[in-house]
C-alpha cells in the first residue's frame, strides 16, 4: 500500500496532535509501504480493465467498509482522509489484506484545502469518486452549524470542481435522509419534498444541490444515494464501528448499545419519550453496512455518463427505538439499564424508507435485519473493546 502526505506545511501546526497521536501507525503504514511518497505509477496512470476509485472518508466507519468491498471485487483503490473522524487502524487492516503494490494508496489530506485536492488529483488517474468524508452527528450540528456548512456543503464544492477541472466523470455521493427532514407522510420516496430541520440534512442538501446543477452542464454520472440509520459490521470480522471516545456521546445508539453491555458506560440514554409514535420512542429505518456498501458497488455499476440517479437505501421497515434497544439486549446477552431523557434538538419522529426504486433500477435489496445486524456488530465489539488499538 502506498502512503501520501498531501498537507501544505502551513498545516502542520494546527495537525500536530492528531498526527502525534498516530505517529506509531504512520511509521507502520511507512515501513509496509513499497514505495512511500513517490507511488508505484499504477496509481497515476489509466489502466484497461481497472477502475481506480477514490474513497473519500475511507478511514471511516461507512468509508472503510466500502473499499474494502471495492478492494475484494479487485478494484483499485485510493483513500483520502483527514483522520478527524476516521481510523488509521482501519486503513491498517485494509492493507494487510490487500497488500500488492497498485492495490490501495491511502493519502492523509483535508478536502477543505483546496491546492491539497488538485494535487491529488493531478498525480492520480482516478475513475469514479465515492464521497463519503462528511461530519455527520444531527445534534452536533445543531451546536456547530458553521462548521457542517464548511465541512460538508464547502468540501463537496472543492471536490466537485477537481473533478470538473482533471476530467473525472463518475460521482457516487453519501447523502442522508436527513435531507427529508420530518415528512407528512411515510413512507420515504424520492419524490417526498426535501425540507431538513437541522444543519446537517441541510448542508447535505447543498451539497446535492451543487452536485445536481453541475451535472445539468456536463456529461458526468451522478448516484446520488440517501440512506438511513446505519448499523453493523463486516461479517467476517476485519472491520467495525469504533468513534473516537470523545464522540461517543454524539453517536449512533448502536455504539452506546455496546458500550453499555461491555460496561464502558453505565447505561443507555434514550432521548424523547413523548413522540407520536406507537411506544413514544423515535422509528428509524436501520441499514446494515454491509447492504449499504452493496448499494454504492451496484450505483457504480449503474452509473451512466449524463444521468443522475437517486435513491433512498434502507430496508422500508422501521424500528423504535425501544424496539432497537430490546434487539441489542438480546444480540449482547446483557440487561442494559436504558435512562430515559428529554428530545435531543433537531430529532424527528418517524423516518423509514421506500426502497422500491432502488429495488427496480438496481436489484439492490436489504438481506440483514436488524437482529442479524447488531449480533453480527456485537462479535466485533467483544473482540475490540478498544477499537483498532486491540
Amino acid at each position: 500500500m502506498d502512503f501520501v502526505d498531501a498537507r501544505r506545511k502551513s498545516q502542520f501546526p494546527r495537525k500536530i496532535l492528531l498526527a502525534a497521536g498516530f505517529i506509531t501507525l504512520f511509521i507502520f503504514v511507512f515501513k509496509k509501504s513499497p514505495s512511500f511518497g513517490g507511488g508505484s505509477g499504477k496509481f497515476s496512470q489509466h489502466e484497461p480493465g481497472v477502475t481506480h476509485v477514490l474513497v473519500t472518508g475511507g478511514a471511516g466507519y461507512i468509508g472503510s467498509h466500502a473499499t474494502l468491498r471495492l478492494l475484494k471485487d479487485s478494484y483499485r483503490v485510493t483513500i483520502v482522509d483527514n483522520l478527524s473522524r476516521g481510523n488509521l487502524g482501519a486503513v491498517k487492516v485494509l492493507q494487510e489484506l490487500f497488500p500488492e503494490p497498485g492495490r490501495l494508496q491511502f493519502i492523509y489530506a483535508d478536502l477543505g484545502d483546496a491546492a491539497a485536492v488538485d494535487k491529488i488529483f493531478s498525480g492520480n488517474a482516478f475513475d469514479a469518486v465515492m464521497h463519503f468524508a462528511a461530519v455527520a452527528y444531527v445534534g452536533e450540528s445543531t451546536a456547530e452549524p458553521l462548521r457542517y456548512y464548511h465541512n460538508i456543503t464547502s468540501n463537496t464544492l472543492l471536490l466537485v470542481k477537481a473533478m470538473a477541472a482533471h476530467g473525472v466523470k463518475t460521482l457516487i455521493y453519501s447523502s442522508t435522509c436527513a435531507t427529508y427532514g420530518e415528512p407528512e407522510k411515510m413512507p420515504i420516496t424520492e419524490d417526498t419534498p426535501q425540507v431538513p430541520i437541522n444543519p446537517y440534512g441541510k448542508a447535505k442538501k447543498m451539497a446535492e444541490d451543487i452536485i445536481l446543477d453541475f451535472s445539468k452542464t456536463s456529461d458526468m454520472a451522478v448516484m446520488i444515494l440517501r440512506y438511513f440509520n446505519v448499523i453493523g459490521s463486516d461479517p467476517d470480522g476485519w472491520l467495525g464501528e469504533a468513534p473516537r471516545p470523545e464522540l461517543r456521546e454524539q453517536g449512533r445508539i448502536s455504539g452506546a448499545c455496546f458500550d453499555a453491555a461491555r460496561g464502558i458506560i453505565p447505561g443507555l440514554k434514550v432521548r424523547g419519550t413523548d413522540y407520536k409514535t406507537s411506544d413514544g420512542t423515535c422509528i428509524r429505518d436501520y441499514i446494515d453496512v454491509t447492504d449499504l456498501i452493496d448499494a454504492h458497488v451496484k450505483a457504480l455499476a449503474h452509473a451512466t455518463p449524463g444521468k443522475v440517479g437517486i435513491y433512498n437505501v434502507g430496508t422500508g421497515k422501521g424500528s423504535s427505538v425501544k424496539e432497537f434497544v430490546e434487539a441489542c439486549k438480546k444480540a449482547t446477552g446483557v440487561d442494559i439499564k436504558v435512562e430515559y431523557l428529554a428530545r435531543r434538538p433537531g430529532d424527528y419522529a418517524e423516518v423509514f424508507s421506500d426502497p422500491s426504486k432502488v429495488n427496480r433500477e438496481l436489484g439492490w435489496s436489504a438481506k440483514y435485519n436488524l437482529q442479524d445486524s447488531l449480533s453480527i456488530a456485537w462479535k466485533w465489539q467483544k473482540a475490540h473493546r478498544n477499537g483498532y488499538s486491540n
